[in-house]
């Protein structure tokens, strides 16, 4: 395969469409797709030098495929990281930073605000194996300096959070974990590239949900680490290939194709959630919005800051409302009364979705922790797409609107 030579400092949203275009004998202008559980050899002693890693080459998709390599070149040039490794899921990227850089007896201090699913994770199965974890409040930087032990290995943030948008200061956090001689990691899912590189401000490594934003059409599950070679290569690329988290090669392609829009669509998607949240703001059946790009965000300036002065394609708000029953069934009204968004835990899709986290995403999580994160029963979640503005806000008025 040959590859285009680029020129050095190109822009990210440039990498996104020309980087590791590696193209066959045939020439192809769009990356080719390799669908194949195996490579045949030139012969015994290159077979041999493959297998023993002395030279570079495909043996078997589980440990290496093109595709798969293209995706991983393209989203850590993006990410400004040295490279990247591509998993089945967002939540297998996250089981792969924890079954690499965590043994037992080693602590980790984890944001209460995090998905619903990585709460779990680190919280109830990581502490099967010995691993213990404290979650504290994520824009608290003073609460994670408190929760720091003599055996913290890791720092693990999501930022913006979900559902309710919080920030974390990324080089605040950095700076913290490595005074401490620990890894900072941060999912970058809601984010993406396009708003944030967090590598910049000092993570050790990035965490994605490719099924997510990345993809952005709702079509495949991906995720991926980003990082420096010794940590990702070396390390976590040893175990991902012995332990087949690895990325299917079609997935990878959906994704790597999706990389190309990607900054149109974050862009538009992140313009648009601005307007809605100042719609959604000034409706009298709203109590708050949750969106970095309100001035009325506590975090706003840092998100204009640490993410390219837009506030991303995610906001949550509460219904008014009292009681815990009636702030339900207020969401529950408001969800089921849409007719153009789609009602799914997705999100970063070009379909707008909405959801009640209470029930779906944090609906596994105890009373006590929810409560903890902040999600309340009147809590409804929008992913914002590319529908036409005002079909979203009469599509939201349908059941504001009618709520007593």
């Amino acid at each position: 395969m040959t590859e285009p030579t680029l020129p050095p400092g190109l822009h990210p949203d440039t990498l996104a469409v020309r980087e590791a275009v590696a193209r066959s004998q045939w020439g192809e202008h769009s990356e080719a797709l390799y669908l194949t559980s195996s490579f045949v050899q030139s012969d015994s002693a290159s077979a041999a030098r493959r297998f023993a890693n002395q030279e570079e080459g495909y043996t078997y998709s589980r440990t290496g495929n093109p595709t798969v390599t293209s995706f991983e070149r393209r989203l850590a040039a993006m990410e400004g990281t040295e490279c990247a490794v591509a998993t089945t899921t967002g939540m297998a990227a996250i089981l792969l930073v924890a079954l690499t850089m965590l043994k037992a007896g080693d602590h980790v201090v984890c944001s209460q605000s995090m998905f619903g699913s990585t709460i779990r994770l680190l919280g109830t199965e990581m502490a099967r194996f010995g691993v213990e974890t404290s979650f504290v409040a994520q824009t608290d930087v003073a609460a994670w300096q408190a929760a720091m032990r003599p055996n913290t290995r890791l720092l693990f943030a999501e930022t913006p959070t979900n559902p309710l948008t919080d920030l974390c200061d990324i080089a605040a956090l950095a700076d913290l974990a490595h005074r401490h001689g620990a890894l900072l990691a941060v999912d970058n899912s809601f984010a993406s590239p396009v708003l944030q590189r967090p590598a910049q401000f000092g993570a050790d490594l990035v965490v994605h949900s490719g099924t997510k934003l990345l993809d952005g059409q709702g079509r495949v599950m991906a995720g991926a680490v980003c990082g420096s070679l010794a940590l990702v290569d070396k390390v976590m690329g040893t175990f991902l290939r012995s332990g087949g988290l690895n990325l299917a090669p079609f997935n990878a392609w959906v994704v790597l194709k999706g990389l190309e829009t990607l900054a149109l669509r974050v862009n538009a998607q992140s313009a648009a959630a601005l307007e809605l949240a100042r719609w959604l703001e000034a409706h009298p059946k709203v109590a708050r919005v949750y969106y970095p790009g309100l001035p009325s965000h506590p975090q706003h300036q840092l998100a204009m800051r640490q993410q390219n002065g837009l506030g991303g394609p995610v906001l949550s708000f509460d219904v008014a409302g009292q009681g815990a029953e009636a702030l339900r069934a207020h969401a529950f009204h408001v969800i089921d009364s849409t007719r153009v968004c789609s009602i799914t835990a997705n999100l970063g899709d070009v379909k707008t979705t909405i959801t009640h986290p209470a029930s779906t995403s944090h609906g596994r999580l105890t009373e006590e922790q929810r409560q903890a994160a902040g999600i309340g029963q009147g809590l409804v979640r929008v992913s914002v797409g590319l529908e036409h503005l005002g079909d979203l806000q009469t599509d939201l008025a349908r059941g504001l609107d009618t709520l007593p």
